[in-house]
């Protein structure tokens, strides 16, 4: 993975976690968490993909400044 990408999938993941935090204090959050004890399922889906992102991310930046001199 190049560096513009790995990047760009650290920062868009950041962002999606932004979201996913607004998204769980959210009202129909707030119902849903009432309801049936879990936030709704696009707040999941944020934090779980801006994780998975992140993770990407870190680990496409992380090998480029272990050594990879090409």
């Amino acid at each position: 993975m190049n560096k513009p990408i790995s990047l760009a999938l650290l920062v868009g993941g950041v962002i999606l976690i932004g979201y996913g935090i607004s998204a769980s204090d959210s009202t129909a959050s707030g119902f849903s968490r009432f309801f049936t004890g879990n936030p709704t399922d696009k707040t999941m889906w944020l934090l779980i993909g801006g994780a998975v992102a992140a993770v990407a991310g870190l680990a496409g930046l992380a090998g480029m400044l272990r050594g990879s001199k090409s």
